[in-house]
């Protein structure tokens, strides 16, 4: 009885996979702040609210570059740090996990109050940085009041579950190896530019899997702001909510800028005036 007792236990806590159970702590950051893009231009409104939730431009911000290709990076083809004109910008990359677990990689974290990743392929930064001293350090960036921004592949590897994360290309929606994010948004899987890449239905495939999560596809050059157990949609398109259930004959439904959600209740809050 005793042995049948602890398989049952051991099989409840693996059936859900990569997926995290709802649990008594906040699904999003209790103390600091996420700011997840759906990539695409980003509009002045996201950029100045990512600025001002590390505390003004004179704050200490990292930029983490990671998830671009090495040609890009070479060419200095991302725009992030230039759009956002901060004063005090550190960049951190690595490909070296060995390097990401140092201390002297990661102080620049240690003082910082926004840390921002840039756009490309999420698996670049699993490989690099995933359970290392950096992830460790991001986290406690969150736990002492500050912000984490992303778009594209800087927004999905926010979330607990990866998606897109194959090697062989972002078309595959679910890649065994690579199905575990940073987790700062938990119990979730947070989808990008899935207006201009069809991409509206595509998170129906993860969340048939894993009921647990929530799907979050963002709409290019739109944002959500989460903060413990809520967000507000910001910027200039939508965000669409699949959870399981069956909208009008639709896996999902739309979130307008301005909208505030409740993620633990799953569901769109009332506006207030």
């Amino acid at each position: 009885m005793k042995k049948l007792l602890i398989v049952l236990v051991f099989i409840s806590l693996t059936v859900s996979g990569p997926a995290q159970r709802r649990s008594g702590s906040s699904i999003g950051p209790g103390r600091g702040s996420l700011v997840i893009v759906g990539g695409g231009k980003i509009p002045r409104a996201i950029a100045e609210k990512f600025i001002a939730l590390a505390g003004g431009r004179n704050a200490n911000f990292v930029y983490v570059p990671t998830a671009a290709e090495d040609q890009a990076l070479s060419m200095n083809q991302d725009e992030s740090p230039e759009l956002f004109s901060l004063k005090k910008l550190t960049v951190l990359h690595t490909r070296d996990r060995n390097v990401a677990n140092t201390e002297q990689f990661v102080a620049p974290l240690r003082m910082a109050r926004g840390v921002w990743f840039g756009g490309g392929r999420q698996w670049r930064l699993v490989d690099s940085y995933l359970d290392t001293l950096v992830h460790k350090e991001l986290k406690a960036l969150l736990d002492r009041g500050g912000v984490i921004g992303g778009s594209s592949a800087g927004a999905t590897i926010q979330g607990s579950y990866l998606v897109r994360g194959a090697r062989e290309g972002n078309t595959i929606v679910m890649a065994k190896g690579y199905e575990t994010g940073m987790g700062f948004l938990k119990n979730a899987a947070i989808d990008q530019h899935i207006n201009t890449r069809k991409r509206e239905t595509d998170l129906r495939e993860v969340i048939t899997a894993y009921p647990d999560l929530l799907g979050i596809g963002l709409y290019e050059s739109t944002a959500i702001v989460v903060h413990g157990n809520q967000f507000e949609v910001i910027g200039n398109g939508k965000v669409a909510i699949t959870d399981g259930k069956d909208h009008n004959g639709s896996p999902y439904y739309l979130l307008s800028v301005g909208s505030r959600f409740d993620l633990r209740k799953r569901a769109r809050l009332k506006l207030t005036h």
